[in-house]
């Protein structure tokens, strides 16, 4: 069975955990290895600051808390994302304002996010889909005429850039994810990349069950006291310690990435060619990390027939999210601005193919016939 996704492993991973557990003696969070993370995420992207997380939905969450969104307060997010994105802001009480994507990305459309801007309006969340960038200058300019803060889904896309700038470090907040379905991983995991200096303190506090441990620590105060709201946002450095591990060939683990989605993208382009799917679409201004290789079908029937062809030759192939303004949650805290002209039709069309780091070269190659076969018949 060719397998969907495995989960990244480098060589050292447990060497780094061993040492965490035997030579540090350090194994709650912020010891030697999350430092370590942190810094690396600042340095290779310039980040103003980095903190891992536990998890993508964690750094979402704490995002959530920094932009102090209030009961009632609503934020302008896409349809076709994860549930992680909308229920980091219901739990502060924000009310959802789903908007349609482009087909060609499957990014929010940044043009349909102004009509869909009112006076309660707080906060934009794009999320770059599969590693390829959302059109940043124009949301940018459109949340600074507002007055609104941008929070970046970056969980997708660790090592992709939009005009030279990593995703995650041009919004006010950038949130990443280090599951074991992403590029880089630590089994559950994330980061908060914070680009105001201004909110630093207040993402330690937060990040620290709410109080001011980490100026205790730095011998900033002499007393360790619960200075506001926060919960347990803090990674093991056991987990940290795994993630170091891939961040160290960070750049070897890209390259065979792409590698692989090239390689599907030249052998499907004949079939785009004669119009039996269509292809991943990435913009001049933006570099990708290879996060996802999909086709869209024809249409809903056409990718359940292809899965199921594809999982009878022994691949792994999947469809991916349900739009979330048709999900019973959806329903209960959002609603969409404007028409669905490509969420739903769009999402119905995408299935995903095994793409993963270390996948061998004669496994690609049988995916690659065995989608050449099913067209073939056509």
């Amino acid at each position: 069975m060719i397998s969907f996704n495995v989960p990244p492993y480098v060589g050292t991973e447990l060497d780094y955990v061993r040492e965490a557990v035997t030579v540090n003696r350090k194994i709650c969070g912020d010891g030697s290895f999350t430092k370590r993370c942190d810094g690396w995420i600042e340095e290779r992207f310039g980040a103003q600051k980095a903190l891992l997380t536990t998890s993508g939905t964690t750094a979402l969450e704490m995002a959530a808390i920094l932009c102090d969104i209030k009961p009632g307060d609503e934020i302008i997010l896409p349809s076709f994302t994860f549930s992680t994105t909308a229920t980091a802001f219901v739990l502060v009480g924000a009310k959802l304002v789903f908007v349609d994507i482009r087909p060609d990305t499957m990014n929010i459309d940044e043009a349909k996010i102004e009509a869909a801007i009112t006076d309660r309006t707080r906060v934009i969340v794009p999320v770059h889909y599969a590693g390829v960038a959302c059109e940043m200058d124009t949301i940018m300019d459109i949340a600074r005429r507002h007055s609104l803060l941008v929070v970046e889904d970056a969980a997708q896309g660790v090592m992709s850039t939009y005009k030279g700038h990593a995703l995650g470090t041009i919004g006010d907040f950038g949130c990443y994810s280090f599951h074991e379905t992403k590029n880089y991983s630590m089994g559950e995991g994330g980061a908060l990349v914070i680009n105001h200096e201004k909110y630093n303190e207040r993402a330690e506090i937060v990040r620290e069950k709410g109080t001011n441990r980490q100026r205790f620590l730095r011998g900033q105060v002499d007393k360790y006291t619960w200075e506001e709201y926060g919960s347990s946002y803090l990674p093991s450095d056991m987990n940290a310690a795994y993630l170091w591990a891939q961040l160290e060939v960070a750049d070897k683990i890209n390259e065979d990435r792409l590698s692989t989605w090239d390689a599907y993208h030249e052998a499907f382009l004949p079939l785009a060619k004669r119009g039996l799917v269509d292809l991943p679409t990435v913009p001049a201004e933006c570099a990708h990390n290879a996060h996802m290789f999909y086709l869209k079908c024809r249409d809903l029937e056409e990718r359940t027939k292809l899965i199921s062809f594809l999982g009878r030759r022994g691949i792994s192939a999947v469809f991916h999210y349900v739009p979330l303004h048709s999900s019973p949650a959806g329903l209960r805290y959002g609603r969409f601005a404007g028409e669905d002209t490509f969420t739903t039709s769009e999402s119905d069309r995408l299935v995903r193919l095994p793409l993963y780091y270390g996948l061998a070269e004669s496994d690609r190659d049988a995916v690659i016939n065995a989608v050449r076969e099913f067209y073939g018949r056509k």
